[in-house]
């Protein structure tokens, strides 16, 4: 870095938590690049699937956490709300980020998912804010993956995140969108980089009535465990079930989608393939035009007929 110029601020935030490994690793291979002041503000506790919720009517607690060089904290928040909280300049003196970072997520974020995703809510929120972001995943798959994929993840990704700053730096990366990017499971043999677009996959969920709090949902805590060892025990400890209590479990009904006739653009197709699947995004629903002249002549029946 030459005398006198600034290094290049990135703030790293995820849904699986502060203490998750995929944030660790990505923050520590950053550090260990000398190249960027690493910022760090996440969850205190596992927030996936919680999409883009925020906190509105509690004040939010930001607590130190030792990660090697880094600025971090913990926060009793939303992925969106870290994101927020980081970008704001209130919580490291003053610091705007030049790029946030949400990841690396355990489980990927493709098709529908993105709606539910609370790593791709962070990169959204600082986009809707002005601040260039990234969201970054990694297709878990049990009984292939391990946690040190995640690291393998990180550094996959790495040149997109030295291209992306240095580009910033250059005033050339282009607004109007923020990138989602989701690795393939198998790591070292990935395909390259794949521009994509968002499809339609998504696990179809169902619900099961169950007499345990126990989660059946993958995280990187649960990644090596075997959860049908888990004895009754451990499941119901630290709960108690009132007889009149009704509890519901989710369960898997359907995974992904037939890829059979699917574009070669999609997400999840080029994830399955082995590409790392590189979909830029942007914060608004459009408008399906295709709908409009239906829901225009049923408007208009409606309007004829509340004039009589």
């Amino acid at each position: 870095m030459a005398s006198g110029v600034p290094m290049q601020t990135v703030l790293i935030t995820n849904d699986d938590g502060i203490d998750a490994p995929g944030l660790q690793y990505l923050a520590l291979l950053l550090v260990r690049t000398g190249r960027y002041r690493v910022l760090v503000c996440a969850p205190d506790s596992d927030q996936s699937g919680v999409g883009h919720g925020i906190s509105w009517r509690n004040a939010l607690s930001a607590k130190r956490f030792d990660l090697e060089g880094t600025t971090a904290f913990a926060v009793s928040g939303t992925p969106a709300d870290c994101a927020s909280l980081g970008i704001s300049g209130e919580l490291f003196d003053g610091i705007i980020p030049d790029l946030v970072i949400s990841g690396i997520n355990v489980g990927s974020n493709c098709g529908y998912h993105i709606v539910y995703s609370g790593t791709v809510a962070a990169s959204r929120e600082a986009f809707m804010y002005g601040i260039p972001s990234i969201a970054l995943s990694y297709h878990w798959e049990r009984g292939k993956s391990n946690v040190d994929d995640l690291r393998l993840a990180a550094e996959a990704c790495l040149p997109i995140i030295h291209a992306v700053l240095t580009e910033l730096k250059n005033k050339t990366y282009p607004e109007g969108f923020f990138l989602n990017i989701d690795v393939p499971t198998d790591v070292p043999h990935h395909k390259g980089f794949k521009i994509t677009k968002q499809g339609k996959s998504m696990i179809k969920i169902g619900w099961k009535q169950t007499d345990t709090n126990a989660s059946g949902i993958e995280s990187y805590q649960t990644a090596n465990m075997d959860l049908d060892s888990v004895t009754d025990t451990e499941k119901n400890a630290g709960s108690t079930i009132s007889s009149e209590q009704l509890l519901f479990k989710r369960v898997v009904k359907q995974y992904g989608f037939d890829l059979d006739g699917a574009e070669e653009d999609i997400d999840f197709r080029a994830l399955h393939e082995g590409y790392i699947a590189v979909t830029p995004l942007r914060a608004l629903s459009h408008m399906d035009v295709d709908a409009v002249p239906h829901v225009k002549s049923w408007l208009m029946r409606i309007a004829s007929s509340s004039s009589l």
